[in-house]
């Protein structure tokens, strides 16, 4: 993937869970309000206060293209995307069998496979996700972000071990 293709870098951390995203994407492709006919979607750990946004990755070596009988999914490297011909989608559902982040899914309604297709460029659910918990970024900014991420985590987790290791010498420096 080219530096100069947009991605989706989704932040579970920020989002809230409202289902906005959901409602703008089933708008821009279905015409309904209807979350249910959404190609991105939150998934919910309501004990947790986890919510986690869960939309096709435009995988560079796409399992989906792959495993697709009829050759209705291909790899459009110009664009970054992965697109799927509706003209040749037989229905199967094979690529939602072997999508690894379950963003493919079945629309019961329309009775097709439907998937991300970035919006032809504007992604609608980055644009109204208010929290910025779903942002459109260059895909080369995206392993960036991860790794600065990642760096934070260890510091964090240093820290929290030195803390540790001095709390363990001499408990009293517990914290009240």
């Amino acid at each position: 993937m080219h530096a100069s293709h947009k991605v989706l870098r989704i932040d579970h951390d920020r989002c809230t869970g409202c289902r906005l995203c959901e409602l703008v994407c089933a708008v821009k492709h279905s015409q309904v309000s209807n979350p249910m006919r959404s190609r991105i979607r939150v998934v919910k750990w309501e004990a947790e206060g986890v919510y986690v946004p869960v939309s096709c990755q435009q995988c560079e070596d796409a399992p989906c293209v792959s495993a697709c009988p009829r050759k209705a999914l291909t790899r459009d490297d110009a664009r970054g995307v992965v697109d799927l011909d509706y003209d040749l989608c037989i229905g199967c559902r094979t690529c939602v069998s072997v999508c690894p982040f379950g963003a493919m899914h079945f629309d019961a309604i329309d009775r097709r496979v439907v998937k991300c297709d970035m919006c032809d460029g504007d992604p609608q659910c980055a644009r109204f996700c208010e929290v910025k918990a779903v942002e459109v970024v260059d895909a080369g900014d995206m392993s960036l972000a991860r790794k600065r991420e990642a760096a934070r985590r260890i510091v964090e987790a240093d820290s929290r071990s030195a803390a540790l290791q001095t709390e363990q010498r001499d408990p009293s420096r517990r914290p009240a």
